[in-house]
């Protein structure tokens, strides 16, 4: 019999990996859900009873629901029309439209709410102009359902100009020619030959929107008013008081048995379609030419009002990120109104730096941990078929399944301190637990892409190297490694991007000492917030605009190039 060499080494690390899972990611969501049906060990159901008394969090609830079934019709709407506009009809300006549709991909979260606001809101640009036209308008009319469903419409088109206008690009040019041939108007050809095709995109897409409008949290918050809060917002007023924590723990349960139970019933809707397939041998697709004037004419009209509409609030932040400050509070805008003071104040006083160093270096860092971590997951995943692996991989993908905010919850309920005693015990545990946090939630969207990355890693090379007499470790770091390295980049940059201005998890568990980016940004569009803060907040979008322009552009830069 020949024995196994037992590798200590790999023995180590499997334990310290499930130390890992089992401390950050299943006993937090876990000891969440005790905390709401435990009371002195004993099953309770007093939460609910709670719950239903309280008016602000039914309410909170059917608003969530309201919100994500409108945001269904709305956000697939406008996000239909506007690739149509740009990769689907021959559209004079497409370029230009394709890059003002863009610009939530690196305007988005509570940067892009303040934005809207700070156009719309009470004290907004526009706002100031509707009175001197119509001195008896309510300077408060952007709040609401209105408002929030306005914002969230255009913020959550980023879906489709990412992959509906794939699905788009890759169609048949075939199919579209035999249409015609047979005599097909445009109209048909799109309902009847193209829309069945582009089924399983917007199915998907459809999902994200609606688990996206479940647990919106920057809109509702700021523009939702007393009127329209949904339940994230109210998870966070719940969250901030000992005694009525129980109630944000079981809003935060709810909405993440709310996900699970649609996930489920939307992939098995999904499986039971039948959509139409498309050649083996295809043409590039090439854009339909509106043949009815006015209708192009209209097409027109619309495509370049939407994408007004999408860069004015960048463009004014822009512009007021230049101006002083009596110019930012009364809105008249001069040639004497522009200055640099309000970048060099950034620049060169730390107090004014330090949100966007203290998010880099959280960003950055759950980039690179959550990056490693998934990189040795999918490795032990590929690599071996076993209950252990199993385990590993179902861990990975866990907190897909559940809300950043019952996360975020949960870590803050089962590790979190007292902020109001501040000691370097303290100090370094809420840091770590805001570490934490961003790590596990970016884990499912890393393992997804870093594990197909090595299924992409062709075994041959793997076995040269094995015959060359390289180790395990060794095949690992110079064989596989480069190989899926540009994947591992791409995706650790888009970690990275979209942590920077984190809010929703930021608000759980950030120390008043370093306040991240998202959580300064939100406290300058309250109300109370001085004309200096509202001033350095438009500095902060247009530094964060640049950091999001250059990532996602060595991003596509980096998928171009393996492509060629």
């Amino acid at each position: 019999m020949v024995k196994k060499n037992i590798n200590l080494g790999s023995i180590i690390l499997k334990g310290f990996l499930i130390y890992l899972i089992l401390t950050f990611i299943l006993y937090p969501n876990i000891n969440l859900l005790i905390s709401v049906f435990f009371k002195n060990g004993q099953f309770s159901t007093d939460a609910f009873y709670k719950i239903a008394k309280s008016a602000r969090a039914i309410n909170s609830m059917k608003n969530s629901f309201i919100l994500a079934v409108s945001m269904i019709l709305s956000v697939n709407f406008i996000g239909i029309i506007i690739v149509l506009l740009t990769d689907y009809w021959d559209i004079k300006g497409a370029k230009f439209l394709n890059i003002a549709y863009m610009s939530t991909l690196v305007y988005g979260g509570v940067t892009l709410v303040t934005g809207y606001k700070f156009v719309y809101g009470a004290d907004g640009v526009l706002t100031r102009l509707l009175i001197k036209i119509i001195p008896s308008l309510n300077p408060n009319w952007f709040t609401g359902y209105w408002a929030v469903i306005f914002i969230m419409t255009f913020a959550c088109t980023s879906n489709h100009i990412i992959f509906l206008s794939n699905a788009i690009k890759s169609l048949d040019g075939h199919i579209i020619e035999s249409a015609k041939n047979m005599g097909a108007k445009g109209s048909t050809i799109f309902f009847k030959v193209v829309l069945p095709t582009l089924k399983p995109t917007l199915f998907a897409i459809t999902i994200l929107t609606f688990l996206t409008g479940l647990s919106a949290m920057s809109a509702p918050l700021i523009v939702g008013g007393v009127t329209f809060q949904t339940i994230n917002p109210m998870i966070i007023t719940f969250s901030k008081s000992p005694y009525s924590r129980e109630l944000a723990a079981l809003l935060a349960v709810i909405l993440g048995c709310s996900t699970i139970i649609l996930l489920i019933i939307m992939n098995r809707v999904e499986k039971g379609g039948n959509y139409i397939s498309v050649s083996k041998t295809k043409i590039k697709l090439e854009k339909q030419k509106i043949i009815n004037p006015i209708n192009n004419i209209f097409a027109h009209v619309v495509g370049y009002f939407l994408s007004i509409l999408y860069l004015v609030p960048i463009i004014l932040v822009i512009i007021f990120s230049f101006c002083d400050s009596l110019s930012i509070k009364t809105g008249n805008i001069t040639l004497k109104s522009f200055t640099l003071d309000n970048y060099l104040q950034f620049f060169t006083q730390s107090n004014s730096f330090k949100p966007y160093i203290v998010s880099i270096i959280y960003s950055l860092t759950a980039a690179i941990i959550v990056a490693v971590f998934t990189i040795i997951i999918a490795r032990i995943v590929v690599k071996t078929k076993s209950k252990l692996s199993a385990f590993f991989e179902y861990s990975a993908i866990f907190p897909w399944l559940l809300p950043g905010t019952f996360i975020a919850l949960g870590l803050m309920m089962t590790y979190d301190t007292p902020r109001a005693i501040i000691n370097n015990k303290v100090l370094i545990g809420t840091l770590g637990i805001l570490l934490i946090a961003y790590v596990v939630v970016k884990l499912p969207f890393t393992y997804r892409m870093i594990k197909a990355a090595f299924y992409g890693v062709d075994d041959n090379l793997e076995e040269a190297a094995k015959c060359m007499g390289a180790s395990p470790l060794r095949t690992l770091f110079q064989v596989v490694l480069p190989v899926i390295m540009p994947a591992v980049a791409s995706v650790t940059v888009l970690n990275f991007n979209s942590l920077l201005s984190d809010y929703d998890i930021s608000v759980f568990l950030y120390h008043p000492l370093f306040q991240p980016l998202g959580i300064v940004m939100k406290a300058a569009s309250d109300e109370t917030a001085t004309v200096n803060a509202q001033a350095m907040a438009f500095v902060y979008a247009v530094v964060l605009m640049i950091i999001s322009s250059l990532a996602l552009y060595f991003t596509q830069r980096e998928k171009k190039k393996k492509y060629i």
